[in-house]
């Protein structure tokens, strides 16, 4: 059934209605033909001005539905009770109405009066309909005569999570009124803020009749904390005592942050310009109510009548509260009449003893409570509030708008619905997606005038510093200078010091701090990393600086910014000289496979070169010893001194670990060392170590210290550490140790701050620009670049020796070349002296041509460029005669001074040796000869004959 707005025609007959008498109207019901009276009693505090306009607004509800419904058989009866605002009034109000049989009770104004009322309203089958107790604590006691006609305030959680959300907000303190009103609304908004990642570091409630002194204290409290956004959840008049009171105490200045639940935005129209002079820039969220011409009619009667009644009050507004009373006795008065006639509108009661009996006990039940009941379940209909429209005993409703107060008045920034979150103007398209932006929302003018939105936390100025917890400790991360005598850290120093300097720099907020070292009075550490890091958490430090290392059971309790170093926890042992210092030292970098495939090879390229450069080059003729010795340089010369890497290669320096195996160490039961208080100890421990083989160290110079003494004698044999340590210490140390695996992962430096700490972003943020910019390389080089300088670039690890296996590939080819140049010079040889094997004397052996190929290949070739280039004079002079027998006119000669190659010859010669035959062949000129001359080289064969150059048999 639908809601018809009432005709103005029936305004007087309303105007009657609502200013009779309780008992008038029950008269002129029950005079009414065919009308059954219906008793409803109402139980608010008729002594508040905000609660006599929502009753009217009630009773105007009911006078309006049978105006527009004159047609039906049944009439409300409101039998109306003062409940003095307290929770015995109101008890002891409903306890009167159910004895005098009401069919229903509306009210009370607050959940904790509700709380007890649902209890008496179960026991008689009463239903209890209230517009006004929003807690969600009520929802717990799931009564089936318990309906809440006004909206949850559980379901306003959503959307102010929505707005801290879009402005990025990481913390948030609600300030709330300690009752059952103000704390039902904390576990839902805790639940809705923690999905949105923003957590509550603290709650701040406020009695409900606090003076300005109690309110002023608690406010002092919150202006120490950081936190700058305050959620409020309290009734109007508290509301405006809070805000008059922040204002004073500068809380309402720029950079704050104060949202309104609608327990203070349903009632900011009727506020006066005092009080809303005082909210200038706050956010509130209320329902939304749609701006109708019915509203506008209902509106503007409602004020005249109640001014009327009310003349002492001045200005009445009416809020969402008091359509919500409107609608409900629309939703009461339907639902009774869908029960009408046939409903029993009486009590039914038990007998109970007189000795034992009380008022609870002599109520009687309602016959027509569960019809009643779920014909008020049933209602759906479009009343001045938005659809009415119930679900479970509670009123349901979607869209919340959101208020922003500037000036003299209240602006609307945008909408919130279930469905579709934030938005400017509600989507009419209907569409799916969910905006949690700020972008959604209309500008908004923030406390302090201000158009930038507020960050949420800052530095408390009025506060102290923020106290910076560092590590007692004395070497280039953290040096802290203590003065034993004021007991003071005079000077902090250090590479961890000046990164968190600088990020510092970065921010673009001042936060002032001060340093304060995790020691005892004597200048010593009171406690490891994990106690240092822990003391963040129970907040004796507001941060904790220095070279703290990442771990999973330290984020636990602190949170961490992004890392300002590398990461990794690594072993280092001494270096093992594997140089050999014999006099065979030579030898090593290569395999004897490799040295005596090399030697094969020196010996086959030398014999190559030979036979292709000895019959044109003279550096390769002579005696043997010469040509051997010549060849051999040769070959050996263009191997070795080549430009090529080999050099490089065989240089390697064999600088090895002493150590390569962490199991080594544990089955040997060695000694190890990390530095003391690390949790490196516990990584130790996880590997197997025992505690008698463990030992800590300070600093780089005791770890060397404990190096030097060895294992056996109290020292060590590896030490773990972080890779950022090891660095200078192997900076410092490069010849003597070497880092070697394993390396356990670890997530670097960082610093640590309390859980989710809105500080902690803007940090990383501020580390990333230190890290990637040039200022990091300065804070290095500041720090570790002398230890660098001490000492050239860390040797290499040596390799093992060269074999073969990594030169076949270049003897190959050296092996193809040669072996193919030998070929086509063989060939080219046979071919352009075969005619010597076939030779003019049928009786000379193959052997014996052999030898004369050999005898041909050993005289120099007069065609070749080298010697016509010098006209047939030999260049090398100094080249002994050949071994063979010369002879001259058919004399022989054995190399007579006046035969020698220096002589002048000016006539033909004939070289004659004795072998079996004589074969006669042409013969090159030999200097001193020239080149126009001609001469006869003969071999002497056992018949003494000879044979000319054309072949042709002489005599001697």
């Amino acid at each position: 059934m639908s809601k018809v707005d009432p005709p103005n025609l029936v305004f007087s007959l309303s105007f009657l209605l609502f200013a009779c008498p309780v008992g008038i109207l029950v008269v002129m019901a029950q005079s009414s033909r065919g009308t059954v009276p219906v008793k409803v009693g109402v139980v608010l505090n008729l002594t508040s001005a905000i609660w006599k306009m929502r009753l009217s607004s009630f009773n105007m509800g009911v006078s309006d539905f049978y105006a527009s419904h004159a047609n039906h058989t049944t009439r409300l009866v409101i039998h109306a009770r003062d409940s003095n605002g307290d929770v015995v009034g109101a008890a002891a109000a409903a306890l009167d109405l159910i004895k005098n049989e009401v069919q229903a009770i509306v009210g009370p104004e607050t959940s904790k009066q509700a709380n007890f009322m649902i209890g008496l309203g179960d026991r008689a089958r009463v239903p209890i309909i209230s517009f006004s107790a929003k807690s969600p604590s009520l929802t717990s006691l799931r009564s089936p005569y318990f309906f809440r006609t006004a909206k949850n305030d559980s379901a306003q959680v959503k959307a102010i999570s929505a707005i801290v959300q879009a402005f990025g907000w990481r913390e948030a303190v609600p300030i709330y009124v300690a009752n059952e009103f103000g704390e039902g609304i904390i576990p839902y908004l805790t639940d809705a803020l923690q999905e949105v990642d923003t957590r509550i570091p603290y709650r701040s409630p406020i009695p409900q009749l606090a003076t300005d002194d109690q309110i002023v204290a608690e406010l002092n409290k919150l202006m120490k904390m950081r936190t700058r956004v305050f959620i409020v959840h309290m009734s109007a008049s508290l509301g405006c005592q809070l805000f008059a009171k922040a204002k004073e105490v500068g809380m309402m200045d720029k950079g704050y942050v104060w949202i309104m639940t609608d327990g203070i935005t349903n009632s900011i129209d009727s506020l006066d310009s005092s009080a809303f002079d005082s909210m200038q820039g706050v956010l509130g969220v209320r329902t939304y109510v749609p701006n109708t011409k019915e509203l506008e009619n209902f509106t503007m009667r409602w004020k005249t009548q109640f001014q009327k009644e009310n003349a002492t009050i001045l200005n009445p507004e009416l809020d969402v509260i008091g359509l919500w009373a409107y609608d409900s006795a629309f939703a009461l008065a339907m639902a009774v009449e869908q029960i009408g006639g046939n409903g029993n509108f009486s009590f039914k009661y038990v007998n109970v003893s007189g000795s034992s009996s009380t008022d609870l006990e002599t109520i009687g039940i309602n016959q027509n409570g569960p019809q009643l009941a779920r014909a008020l379940s049933n209602q759906k209909f479009k009343g001045l509030a938005g659809d009415f429209r119930l679900v479970d005993g509670q009123l349901q409703t979607s869209i919340l708008e959101i208020l922003n107060a500037n000036g003299s008045g209240r602006k609307r920034i945008g909408f919130w619905t279930q469905k579709n979150g934030l938005g400017k103007m509600l989507d009419p398209t209907n569409r799916t997606s969910y905006s949690t932006s700020n972008t959604s929302l209309e500008p908004i003018i923030w406390p302090g005038d201000s158009v930038d939105p507020p960050k949420g936390w800052e530095i408390p100025i009025k506060g102290k510093k923020l106290q910076i917890g560092i590590p007692m400790k004395n070497d280039d991360f953290v040096n802290v200078t203590y003065d034993p005598i004021t007991k003071q850290t005079k000077n902090v120093t250090g590479y961890s010091i000046d990164v968190f300097k600088a990020a510092l720099v970065e921010l673009p907020y001042p936060v002032p701090c001060d340093f304060i070292s995790f020691g005892l009075p004597n200048g010593t550490s009171t406690g490891t990393y994990n106690d240092f890091v822990y003391q963040v958490s129970i907040g004796k430090f507001d941060a904790a600086v220095g070279d703290i290392t990442i771990r999973a059971n330290r984020s636990l309790y602190v949170d961490f910014t992004l890392p300002y170093t590398e990461s990794g926890v690594s072993m280092v042992v001494p270096i093992k000289d594997g140089r050999r210092k014999d006099a065979w030292v030579f030898l090593k970098p290569l395999t004897w496979d490799l040295w005596l495939t090399t030697g094969c090879f020196f010996i086959f390229i030398g014999f190559a070169v030979w036979v292709l450069e000895h019959r044109i080059n003279e550096d390769f003729r002579g005696p043997p010893h010469h040509q051997i010795g010549t060849s051999f340089w040769f070959s050996f010369s263009t191997m070795v001194f080549a430009r090529s890497s080999l050099a490089s290669l065989l240089t390697v320096q064999q600088l090895q670990p002493a150590v390569n195996d962490v199991n080594q160490i544990l089955k040997n039961k060695q000694n190890v060392a990390y530095l003391e208080s690390s949790f490196v100890y516990g990584i130790l421990k996880q590997l197997g170590f025992d505690d008698r083989n463990l030992k800590t160290y300070k600093s780089p110079e005791e770890l060397h210290e404990l190096f030097t003494n060895k294992s056996g004698n109290g020292g060590i044999a590896a030490a773990f550490d972080e890779t950022p340590y090891l660095k200078p210490f192997l900076a410092k140390y490069c010849d003597k140790y070497t880092m070697v695996e394993p390396t356990f992962k670890t997530n670097g430096f960082a610093f640590a701050f309390p859980k989710d700490s809105p500080i902690v972003g803007d940090f990383s943020r501020a580390i990333l620009k230190v890290t990637e910019g040039k200022k990091i390389k300065d804070i290095e080089d500041k720090w570790f670049k002398a230890n660098e300088s001490i000492c050239p670039e860390s040797k290499k690890m040596s390799s093992a020796s060269l074999g073969l296996d990594s030169f076949w590939g270049l003897f190959l080819i050296a092996g193809l070349a040669s072996t193919l140049a030998l070929i086509i010079f063989v060939a080219m040889f046979l071919h352009s002296n075969m005619h010597f094997l076939k030779g003019s004397d049928p009786n000379a052996s193959k052997w014996k041509r052999i030898q004369l190929l050999f005898g041909i290949f050993d005289q120099k070739d007069l065609s070749s460029h080298t010697f016509r280039k010098s006209g047939g004079s030999s260049p090398n002079t100094n080249c002994p005669p050949t071994p063979f027998s010369y002879y001259t006119n058919g004399s022989t000669t054995q190399d007579s001074p006046e035969h020698s190659p220096d002589a002048q010859v000016t006539q033909p010669t004939q070289h004659t040796v004795h072998y079996d035959h004589q074969l006669t062949f042409p013969s090159p000129p030999s200097s001193p000869y020239n080149s126009d001359h001609q001469s006869n080289f003969i071999f002497q064969v056992h018949d003494d004959h000879d044979f000319n150059r054309d072949g042709a048999e002489t005599t001697n």
